[in-house]
């Protein structure tokens, strides 16, 4: 604990760590500041009335975009997509290259200008993604209010205005991206858009708080229930996170003058949970698209197809069991797609022919990549059902507190997705962040770790 205390004291001795930690704060609070800008042309009032409404009746697909976004969602910011777009987009850039013979090929052959080719491609995609999810969010609240919270179309006089707020909310989400890059760059390394999105998250944290204080009947028990369920969700997130399965691996000796060394035995950590947060986010985004889909189909209630429109959105809306079944599945299918892909681009097996090493009992190349895949695909169950469970968390706590008439749907709904989905957020960016503080302590000359291990 002393070297602990000594090592935070440190970090304001050392110019170069302290100028790092104080412009990654200017850099968060001028995204907070930016956040509580509006779109332009929006109906405040029917906003407001909308956002009251969904908070009575749950909404818990909406209170997870907000919980995501800090709140941005319910404001209409200009930065209510948040950086979610460019996530979406280097998803599907990663997800083509195993696809696209020419792609794995341009990345194996020079891995550095492929790394840059996928930057660049990255951010192109980025505003298409971020028009659509625009279009798609603004549909979609129109359709849910009585009154058109923004008077949307490409048509007469709603064109100048439509484009407007269009392009606000594009410039907003590149915007966002633009400040992650800064502190990615000039604050703390290499985290600028986890920090970004870790943010939001806390920033909602306070006002899901007031919600349980304003429930009087079962404030107590309610807040006794969040401590648990946070304690518990972290104790199981860090532990999942932290959990490696380690492969023995023989390194050859090595010829020093006229002898040859044994051998080296060593290990080559897989982990149970490779993908991280991302299936969680991309499994939401492809649910959200019948939704957003739907909502171009509900704005004429004379139409056929209105009523068929306005059941998919009910669908995938987030409040029907239907919806988070399918979230669960989704979730697992693509933790085990995306650690493939991942584990694949890695190519485990050549890279330890090169070296010389090998898996006892395994031979070299191929084999040896299968049999790691085997392993890694066996190990990725427990960390897939783990994430699939996170995932809909929010759902079976809702429904359990409803089982024993315990709250109601204002104080349920924004409590849960911070102890699940958000926790699992801020556990991973917390621990990146300060695994990236303390190498930094290190290259400084300062011994000592920052984390309590």
């Amino acid at each position: 604990m002393k070297n602990t205390w000594s090592a935070w004291r440190y970090l304001w001795k050392s110019d170069d760590i302290r100028r790092m930690l104080v412009m990654t704060i200017l850099l968060l609070v001028l995204y907070r500041l930016a956040a509580n800008v509006p779109v332009p042309g929006i109906n405040v009032s029917a906003l407001e009335a909308l956002r009251a409404q969904l908070n009575t009746q749950g909404g818990n697909f909406f209170n997870f975009l907000d919980l995501l976004s800090g709140g941005t969602v319910s404001r209409f910011s200009l930065l209510s997509m948040g950086v979610y777009p460019y996530i979406t987009a280097q998803i599907i850039i990663q997800l083509l290259i195993p696809i696209i013979p020419s792609l794995q090929k341009r990345m194996e052959e020079n891995p550095t200008e492929g790394r840059k080719w996928m930057e660049k491609w990255t951010y192109y995609l980025t505003v298409p993604m971020a028009a659509l999810s625009a279009i798609g969010q603004i549909n979609i609240f129109n359709s849910l209010s009585s009154t058109p919270i923004l008077d949307f179309g490409f048509t007469g006089a709603k064109m100048l205005p439509s484009f407007t707020a269009l392009l606000a909310m594009i410039a907003g989400t590149m915007f966002a991206i633009w400040l992650g890059e800064l502190i990615s760059e000039y604050g703390i390394r290499g985290q600028g858009l986890s920090l970004i999105i870790f943010a939001g998250i806390v920033a909602k944290m306070p006002s899901n708080l007031a919600r349980i204080l304003s429930d009087e009947t079962y404030r107590i028990p309610m807040l006794v229930l969040m401590i648990v369920v946070i304690i518990a969700t972290i104790f199981a997130i860090v532990y999942v996170q932290q959990g490696r399965r380690n492969v023995p691996v023989m390194y050859p000796g090595r010829r020093v003058g006229n002898r040859m060394s044994m051998p080296v035995k060593a290990s080559l950590p897989l982990m149970v949970n490779m993908a991280g947060m991302i299936p969680l986010i991309f499994a939401s985004a492809i649910l959200q698209f019948p939704a957003i889909l739907a909502s171009y189909f509900a704005t004429d209630p004379t139409a056929s197809y209105y009523s068929f429109a306005k059941g998919v959105q009910s669908t995938f809306g987030g409040n029907s069991p239907t919806y988070w079944i399918m979230y669960f599945f989704m979730v697992v299918i693509f933790t085990f797609f995306y650690t493939d892909v991942l584990f694949t681009q890695q190519n485990y097996g050549e890279n330890l022919k090169r070296v010389g090493a090998q898996i006892p009992g395994v031979n070299r190349g191929g084999p040896t990549q299968k049999y790691l895949t085997k392993v890694q695909r066996r190990i990725t169950l427990p960390g897939a059902l783990f994430l699939g469970l996170v995932a809909i968390l929010p759902f079976l706590l809702s429904l359990i507190l409803q089982l024993f008439n315990i709250g109601s749907a204002t104080t349920n709904a924004g409590l849960f997705l911070v102890s699940s989905s958000g926790l699992l957020i801020v556990v991973g960016v917390v621990r990146d962040t300060f695994s990236t503080i303390d190498a930094e302590l290190k290259l400084h000359g300062y011994q000592d770790s920052i984390l309590v291990r």
